[in-house]
């Protein structure tokens, strides 16, 4: 296989301060990838830092439209085109049985881990259908089908639904449109978490549910590692799939979600 399947080629990645989008961008940029990262955290900077070849970094809060619509300008500005987008924002922020959410946590649910990759989907488009080419990997996830945590699957089932949608508006005009569904991942602690309250007893409780309930449901009992989620966003992104659109891929070591 290729080690510089993205050579030359400009890559968005959305979410890339941590985590998945982190190691999504150190490979892509390994292969020789022009890269645009965006987070709304400054330790994005580190990682331009530590990157080879062209980086532009953006801290952008990819809730707002506004804000998604600024940094694919941005990324046009700077390479003059966009090969490849990467909608990797999102995450649960609280794990608990759905009668114990407020109604302000299930709308915050949704805006973190749904909007921003709609939003940034019908940013990119109109630049992708202009060059008559693109290739877009959305982030889901396999707890569309898990507990404890039900306003997150509905975001990320939102997800796969733009997914398949897309792919039919957009396969006969050179984008495809394709979502990796990552299950249970061993990462590195975040610098920053996404919920800051410490977890009561309770919560502890339920996310250790939700941890249990993961692991079980692989075929292979453990979960996955940043590199084997990492991989599947790469491969999707990448010209090796250049037959595929409109899938959802799960990576979670057979658990489909």
């Amino acid at each position: 296989m290729s080690t510089a399947r993205f050579a030359g080629k400009v890559a968005l990645i959305t979410g890339a301060a941590q985590g998945i989008g982190r190691r999504v961008a150190e490979r892509m940029a390994a292969e020789g990838a022009h890269l645009v990262v965006v987070d709304r955290s400054e330790l994005l900077f580190e990682l331009r830092d530590e990157l080879p070849g062209k980086v532009l970094a953006l801290t952008a809060d990819l809730e707002q439209y506004e804000e998604c619509s600024r940094v694919m300008a941005a990324a046009i500005e700077a390479f003059g085109r966009l090969d490849i987008l990467v909608n990797n924002v999102g995450g649960t922020i609280w794990a608990k049985p759905f009668e114990h959410y407020q109604a302000h946590e299930i709308a915050k649910e949704v805006q973190r881990s749904l909007f921003p990759t709609l939003w940034c989907c019908h940013a990119a488009l109109p630049y992708m259908l202009a060059q008559g080419s693109g290739a877009i990997v959305n982030v889901s996830s396999i707890a569309t089908r898990s507990l404890n945590r039900v306003p997150y699957g509905a975001a990320k089932g939102g997800v796969n639904a733009l997914t398949a949608c897309l792919a039919f508006e957009t396969a006969e005009r050179g984008i495809r449109v394709n979502a990796t569904a990552p299950g249970g991942t061993e990462a590195p602690p975040r610098r920053i978490p996404r919920n800051s309250a410490e977890q009561s007893p309770q919560e502890k409780i339920w996310y250790q549910q939700i941890v249990d309930q993961t692991r079980d449901s692989t075929l292979m009992k453990r979960y996955g590692t940043i590199d084997e989620q990492a991989a599947a966003i790469l491969f999707l992104a990448s010209d090796d799939a250049s037959y595929i659109t409109g899938m959802v891929m799960p990576v979670g070591g057979g658990d489909q979600g």
